[in-house]
C-alpha cells in the first residue's frame, strides 16, 4: 500500500494534481487511521470536524488499497457528490484505475415492466399522475441509467412514481419478462464488479437485515466498510432490524390485483373482490386515527375497542385473500409475487399485533392518507456488533457529530462497538475570529408562551442586521408555522419555508435571492452545505431534545430505567448534544465564512447539563449581548452605498 501520508504531503500526488488543494494535518492522521483500519482489519470510529476534508482522508487510502469497499453515506446528495465530483478527482491524482460503481435503492431505478403495465390503464390514474407518466414515458426512450433522479422536472414525492418504480413486493425477480433489461439488475452487476462501491445507509441495512437479497452478494465480498455521517446509523439501522407494515401497502396490492383481474385474469372476480375488501378495511383503520400526522404508542392503541374490531376484520380480510389467490397461482407470473406479498402481510399483522414481545416497541406513526405499524427493537449492539465481527474487515464510522462531552460513550454503546478504536479531529477553522455564539439575556422558559414573542423580536433583529442570509432552524413544525407567519407582516425580505416545495428548490432560491430568510425544521438542520456570505446567521429556537411523546423514545427510556441507568443522562441528553451539533455545523462551512449562532434558550444557562452542550459546540466567541451578535453581523455584511 502507498504511504499514505505522503499522498497528502505538499509535494504528494494529491496536491500536485488538484488546485487549491493544501495539506491538512487532520485529514492526514484519518487517512492513516483508515489505512491502518484496513491493514490490521479492525473498527474505527471517527469524529471529523467541519472542514477536515474527511471525504479524501478515507477515500484515498481505499483507493490505494485496491481492496474491495463499500462506501455509505447518509443521504443521496452526498452519494451523488462523492460519486461525481470526490471519486474522479482523487482516482484521477492517484493515477487509479478502480472500477467505481454507484448503486440506489430500487426505488431510484425505472421499471420497464411496470411501465408497460400501467401504459394502458388511463382510467385508473389521476390527471396529474397521467401527465407525470407521459413525461416518464418520452424519458425512458433516452435514459442509459433509468435512475429517475435524471428527471429533474419531476418532484421527489411525484404520485406517478409508485407506477413505474417497483419495491421488494412487486418485483418479479427472474421471472420477469424485462429482467435482462432491468436497470436495477444492470446496476447491481456493475457493483458486483466494482472495486469502489458508493451507497447509502437505507440501502446497506435493508440488505444487511436480508430485507432485498440481490444485493446481499456486495456486502461479503467487501474488505473495507465506510459510514458517512454514521451518526444517523444508529436510527436507521435500528428501523430496518425491526418490522412495519403499513395500510399504502395493502392499497398497493389491491390495485396491483385491480390491475391483473382487469388485463389478464378476467375471470378472478372473487379474487378482485377480496383485495378490495382488504382495501376498504385498511381505510376503515386509518379512518379512526385523528386526520393530522402523528405518531404514538401502538400498545395502547390496540386496548381500544374499534382498533381490535377492524385489526380482526383485516385479519380476516387477508386470511380469505390468502386462500383465493393460492387458487389462481401459477396462472400469470404476478400471482407468485402477489401471493409472497399476501403471506408477508398476514405475517407482520400478526406479528404487530403480539403485545408479548419482550425487548422491543410497538408504535405507529400516521400520515394524511395512510398508518403505519412498526415493530423496533430497542436495542441493536449485540446484533450489529457480530455482524461487525465476522468475517474480519476493516470498519470506518465518521461525521463530523459522534462525541458527546468528549467522548465516543454514546455511540459506542449503541452500536455495540465498544471494541474500536477512535479519533477525534478538531475542525481547522478558526472559530474565535470567524463566528460568534449568542445565548441572548432576559429569555423566558422555552415553554413560556411569551416565547413566541422573544424569538420573533430576536429574528427580526438578525434579519435587520444580516440583511436576509439567515437561516432559523426550530424543533417543531408547530413554531415554524407561528413564526413563519407572524414574520410576513414585519419583514420586507422574502420567507422561504420547508415544505412549501422540495428542499433543493428552497435552497436554490434562497441561494439565488440575496435576501432572502429561510425556515427550516429537521430536514435543514444536517445535510445543507451554503458557504460564504449566502449564510451568516443561524437562529436555533431551542434545544433539540425528541419529543417526550414520541413512541419509541418513552419505550427506550422505560427500558434504561429498568437496567438501573439514568435515561435522561444516557439516552436524551447525548442525542439533543447531536442534533444541536448539527444544526450550528450549518454556519461555518470554509475557512473564509463568518457568522452568528443564535440559541434561544435560557437551560444553556440555568442547568447543570448546559456544560455538555457547550463543550460539544466549536469554540466560537461567545457573548449574552444580542447587540454584540447584531453588530458582528453588520461588520460581516455592510450596508452597500446606494449607486
Amino acid at each position: 500500500m502507498s504511504n499514505i501520508s505522503e499522498l497528502f504531503s505538499a509535494d504528494g500526488e494529491i496536491c500536485q494534481a488538484i488546485d487549491g488543494f493544501s495539506p491538512r494535518e487532520a485529514q492526514i492522521e484519518m487517512a492513516m487511521a483508515v489505512e491502518q483500519s484496513i491493514e490490521e482489519k479492525h473498527s474505527l470510529i471517527v469524529e471529523a470536524g467541519t472542514g477536515t476534508g474527511k471525504t479524501f482522508a478515507y477515500l484515498a487510502p481505499a483507493l490505494a488499497s485496491k481492496q474491495k469497499a463499500i462506501i455509505s453515506t447518509g443521504t443521496k446528495n452526498l452519494q451523488e457528490q462523492l460519486f461525481h465530483r470526490d471519486l474522479p478527482l482523487l482516482k484521477k491524482a492517484l493515477g487509479s484505475h478502480s472500477r467505481t460503481a454507484l448503486l440506489k435503492g430500487r426505488a431510484n431505478y425505472l421499471c420497464l415492466h411496470r411501465l408497460r403495465q400501467h401504459g394502458g390503464n388511463s382510467t385508473l390514474l389521476e390527471k396529474q399522475t397521467l401527465n407525470e407518466l407521459s413525461q416518464v414515458r418520452s424519458w425512458s426512450t433516452s435514459t442509459k441509467s433509468g435512475d429517475i433522479g435524471e428527471l429533474k422536472t419531476l418532484a421527489e414525492d411525484a404520485r406517478v412514481l409508485p407506477f413505474v418504480t417497483s419495491t421488494l413486493d412487486n418485483c418479479l425477480g427472474k421471472d420477469c419478462p424485462d429482467y435482462e433489461d432491468c436497470y436495477l439488475v444492470k446496476a447491481r452487476r456493475e457493483a458486483l464488479e466494482a472495486d469502489l462501491v458508493v451507497v447509502n445507509h437505507h440501502l446497506f441495512f435493508a440488505d444487511m437485515s436480508l430485507k432485498d437479497t440481490g444485493f446481499g452478494e456486495l456486502i461479503p465480498d467487501a474488505d473495507l466498510i465506510v459510514f458517512d455521517e454514521a451518526h444517523q446509523i444508529p436510527d436507521i439501522a435500528s428501523e430496518y432490524f425491526g418490522e412495519a407494515l403499513s395500510t399504502r401497502q395493502i392499497q398497493d396490492l389491491a390495485k396491483d390485483i385491480e390491475v391483473l383481474y382487469r388485463t389478464v385474469l378476467k375471470d378472478a372476480q372473487q379474487m378482485h373482490k377480496a383485495a378490495e375488501k382488504c382495501r376498504l378495511i385498511a381505510a376503515d383503520l386509518r379512518m379512526l386515527f385523528p386526520e393530522t400526522a402523528e405518531k404514538g404508542n401502538w400498545q395502547r392503541m390496540l386496548n381500544r375497542q374499534e382498533v381490535q374490531v377492524e385489526i380482526s376484520k383485516l385479519s380476516d380480510a387477508l386470511n380469505v385473500l390468502y386462500e383465493v389467490v393460492k387458487i389462481h397461482l401459477g396462472r400469470d407470473k404476478e400471482m407468485e409475487t402477489i401471493f409472497e406479498r399476501v403471506t408477508t402481510a398476514r405475517t407482520r399483522l400478526k406479528n404487530l399485533t403480539d403485545t408479548t414481545q419482550q425487548g422491543v416497541s410497538l408504535w405507529y406513526e400516521t400520515t394524511q392518507r395512510h398508518l403505519v405499524m412498526h415493530l423496533t427493537p430497542l436495542s441493536i449492539a449485540d446484533k450489529f456488533s457480530q455482524f461487525v465481527e465476522e468475517p474480519e474487515r476493516g470498519w470506518v464510522f465518521t461525521s463530523a457529530t459522534l462525541m458527546v462531552d468528549g467522548g465516543f460513550d454514546h455511540f459506542q454503546r449503541l452500536m455495540g462497538l465498544q471494541k474500536a478504536k477512535t479519533l477525534g479531529l478538531d475542525s481547522p477553522f478558526d472559530y474565535p475570529n470567524q463566528a460568534m455564539l449568542c445565548v441572548p439575556r432576559y429569555l423566558p422558559e422555552p415553554s413560556s408562551r411569551d416565547m413566541k414573542a422573544m424569538l420573533l423580536d430576536v429574528a427580526e433583529k438578525l434579519i435587520e442586521a444580516a440583511r436576509g442570509r439567515c437561516f432559523l432552524l426550530f424543533t417543531s413544525h408547530a413554531m415554524l408555522r407561528i413564526v413563519a407567519a407572524e414574520l410576513e407582516d414585519r419583514i420586507d425580505n422574502p420567507i422561504l419555508v420547508q415544505g412549501t416545495t422540495t428542499k433543493r428548490a428552497l435552497l436554490d432560491e434562497y441561494i439565488a435571492n440575496e435576501s432572502a430568510v429561510l425556515l427550516g425544521t429537521g430536514a435543514f438542520w444536517e445535510g445543507v452545505d451554503v458557504r460564504g456570505d449566502d449564510l451568516i446567521c443561524v437562529l436555533i429556537d431551542k434545544l433539540p431534545f425528541a419529543s417526550p411523546d414520541d413512541p419509541l423514545l418513552q419505550a427506550r427510556i422505560e427500558d434504561c430505567r429498568k437496567s438501573g441507568a439514568n435515561p435522561f443522562a444516557q439516552i436524551q441528553i447525548p442525542q439533543a448534544v447531536i442534533s444541536l451539533k448539527q444544526g450550528a455545523g450549518r454556519l461555518i462551512r470554509d475557512e473564509s465564512d463568518k457568522g452568528v449562532l443564535v440559541i434561544c434558550d435560557n437551560r444553556l444557562i440555568t442547568k447543570d447539563y448546559a456544560k455538555t452542550f457547550l463543550a460539544s459546540l466549536p469554540n466560537m466567541r461567545r457573548t449574552r449581548n444580542l447587540q454584540d451578535a447584531l453588530n458582528f453581523l453588520k461588520e460581516i455584511n455592510p450596508l452597500k452605498e446606494q449607486a
